[in-house]
């Protein structure tokens, strides 16, 4: 999923949940942080003050993602939440146990992330926090079948668009797989490029295994949006066991038209209608205004021309040190990486183990 999803999906959903736009503001904007914020290490202050960060992505062309540990702790936890098969705690697939690390759509594993993101929802990053869980769920449709780690499992073939939107009608031709196959290691979706991340795409392919795999992302999007609806009207309740009615079909009949009609390649294009949409008021909760600067981290800006990392350290620029304010401590990027490091920390110290997973 791109942006169009992370950003714009998550604010609708949040509104349809029950946020107040400022709520939901911090919700997506978190949620998209999840892809963006790919620095990591020490903040250093004039005032000899220190603020240690991780980083829950890496960019793509990154030699982070060539060592194990880098990928089990940004890929597994953030955006290939293993699936152990769709089974329960104390029961495990068949076959390797590489299987078991495969991202798999509302598995038992993540709605118990889901579920500890509501128990701590009073922590001072709770709608951070929500955010970045809200950003890992949703990832479990559109980044099923595939592992965050480099294996042969997320090798692929025969990738080709099986509906009408014609955007890939070629498919990926053969000069293009074998250049993809030499170029891009098989980490994640990587090998399978940009089709699982298409809102609007039918398509297919052979896995590892030569099984052919059929997926329409629209559905499966569908699926996603309302499932985090749910979840975030039951962390409102503050009840990780209530029972929720997610989205109204009018509501939802205006989200697939539009995961259907946006079919630009390009994440940023596609957010650019949906915030349109927003602005117009299509939705039940009537016309919001979101911020859209058109470039970089200002994409989902939450004050006048100011980005979190802005706001809570002066500058967008990475320099070796910065003028501390105490306003850092309260600010939304400080609580974003703290939700950061209690997330990584949750999954895979706490929640994968639990399932028999030890992933770093």
């Amino acid at each position: 999923m791109q942006i169009d999803f992370h950003h714009a999906t998550t604010f609708v959903a949040a509104r349809i949940a029950g946020f107040d736009t400022k709520q939901a503001n911090t919700i997506a904007y978190a949620s998209q942080y999840v892809d963006d914020a790919t620095s990591d290490g020490p903040v250093r202050f004039t005032n000899k003050f220190l603020y240690q960060r991780i980083s829950p992505a890496h960019k793509m062309i990154d030699t982070r993602n060539t060592r194990d540990l880098d990928n089990h702790q940004v890929w597994i936890p953030f955006h290939f939440l293993p699936g152990n098969g769709g089974m329960a705690a104390g029961t495990n697939p068949s076959g390797k146990v590489v299987n078991r690390l495969i991202c798999t759509p509302n598995s038992p594993i993540a709605r118990d992330m889901v579920r500890q993101a509501i128990v701590e929802r009073d922590k001072p990053y709770g709608l951070h926090r929500l955010g970045i869980t809200m950003h890992v769920y949703a990832d479990t449709w559109a980044h099923q079948g595939f592992a965050g780690l480099l294996d042969s499992v997320n090798d692929v073939e025969d990738v080709k668009e099986s509906g009408n939107s014609g955007v890939f009608k070629s498919g990926l031709s053969k000069y293009i797989r074998s250049f993809l196959d030499d170029a891009i290691p098989p980490l994640g979706h990587g090998r399978a490029t940009i089709f699982p991340d298409m809102p609007f795409l039918k398509w297919q392919y052979r896995n590892h295994t030569e099984e052919l795999i059929e997926l329409d992302n629209t559905e499966e999007f569908c699926r996603a949006t309302n499932e985090i609806c749910k979840a975030m009207q039951r962390y409102l309740i503050g009840d990780p066991n209530a029972h929720t009615n997610g989205i109204g079909d009018a509501d939802m009949k205006t989200i697939r038209n539009l995961f259907e009609t946006t079919t630009e390649k390009d994440g940023g294009d596609r957010h650019k209608k949906w915030l349109e949409q927003i602005r117009k008021g299509s939705f039940s909760f009537g016309p919001e205004d979101i911020c859209y600067m058109g470039k970089a981290i200002k994409l989902y800006e939450s004050g006048p021309n100011k980005s979190w990392k802005e706001q809570a350290l002066g500058t967008n620029a990475n320099i070796y040190k910065y003028q501390y304010k105490p306003s850092f401590l309260k600010s939304d990027w400080k609580m974003f990486h703290d939700a950061v490091m209690a997330h990584r920390f949750y999954v895979v110290d706490e929640l994968l183990p639990a399932y028999g997973i030890c992933a770093a």
